[in-house]
């Protein structure tokens, strides 16, 4: 396969030029099965692993693949989840704890500390958009082979501090496509990937619910809108403020809504490269940062009216200290 591509920067955020128009392909890794995934999304979250994990997954796939085909470029990507096994017990006297190691004594006889961890086994499939000059030059043989190799290579890194196990079906076979600007294609392929649930952004519902509780209480936040929308809330049918007897019942919520971390909010100055001691990486700059949080909702891929709001990407403001993950 020719793989004489011209350079092109790897995953690019939304300011890009790179992001402005349509990709030239669709790539589908569907039905991929991951044992231990971190489970621990946030501070303040468990479940599905944080789309941030899924978009970092993506990004080193990409550079890993570049060493064969630099022109490749991954701008985009949606996620299905078709099996969520989260490895938790019930001890009886509380609710759900997490499943943990159990490590060996220490020289005193002792259990060692340890930090808590968070697994789940999950089975999912990742829809990608894919960016290069080269790609319609390729025959469908090409293409195949190319689909392929990149599953292959994605099979040898870790996804959300998890790792993969082998394809045991046909249907776990990578597909590539081209782009249909209709998104007739995408919505084929989609069906073709059910039984399983969407994850796409509605934080459009928590900037609506912080409007109406701002009616009430002008100092409510996002935070008391996001506490809100992802807690089970009774209230009464009646409306009569005398009324002796009255039915409670669960207010309703528009779909399978979830808190979900979206990315991270810079709470200090950037530091130079080397100058916080015991970083992680000392050749690029530092800053500390909390975590971003919104809302998501789980959605069956029928019955999705809009496909233009499923692929999540990476959006930076570095002057104001924001790093986050977008759908569009």
């Amino acid at each position: 396969m020719e793989k004489t591509f011209t350079k092109r920067a790897g995953m690019a955020h939304s300011g890009d030029s790179s992001m402005n128009h349509n990709p030239d392909a669709l790539l589908v890794l569907p039905w991929l099965r991951v044992q231990n995934a971190n489970c621990i999304s946030s501070p303040l979250t468990w479940g599905f692993p944080a789309i941030s994990a899924i978009l970092g997954f993506v990004h080193a796939l990409e550079r890993k693949i570049k060493s064969r085909y630099s022109d490749l470029n991954f701008s985009g990507v949606a996620v299905i989840c078709h099996r969520f096994d989260p490895q938790i017990f019930s001890p009886g006297i509380r609710d759900n704890v997490f499943c943990l190691t159990r490590n060996p004594l220490n020289e005193k006889g002792e259990s060692p500390s340890f930090a808590e961890e968070g697994r789940a086994h999950i089975t999912i499939s990742l829809l990608i958009k894919m960016e290069s000059d080269a790609y319609y030059e390729l025959n469908p043989s090409q293409r195949e082979e190319l689909a392929q190799d990149i599953l292959k290579t994605s099979q040898g890194l870790r996804f959300a501090g998890g790792s993969f196990l082998s394809p045991y079906t046909k249907k776990s076979k990578a597909r590539l496509s081209d782009w249909d600007v209709t998104g007739d294609s995408l919505k084929a392929e989609l069906r073709r990937l059910l039984p399983g649930f969407l994850l796409t952004s509605r934080e459009d519902l928590l900037i609506d619910r912080t409007i109406e509780l701002q009616k009430v209480n002008p100092e409510a936040t996002f935070l008391d809108a996001l506490l809100d929308l992802s807690s089970l809330n009774y209230e009464p049918i009646s409306t009569e403020s005398d009324a002796e007897v009255v039915e409670w019942h669960i207010r309703k919520k528009p779909g399978w809504i979830v808190p979900i971390p979206v990315g991270y909010r810079s709470i200090s100055k950037c530091y130079d490269a080397g100058e916080v001691i015991n970083a992680r990486d000392t050749e690029y700059p530092f800053s500390f940062v909390e975590c971003i949080y919104s809302l998501g909702q789980w959605i069956s891929p029928h019955r999705l009216t809009d496909t233009r709001k499923i692929f999540w990407k990476y959006d930076a403001d570095v002057e104001k200290g924001i790093y986050r993950c977008i759908s569009s």
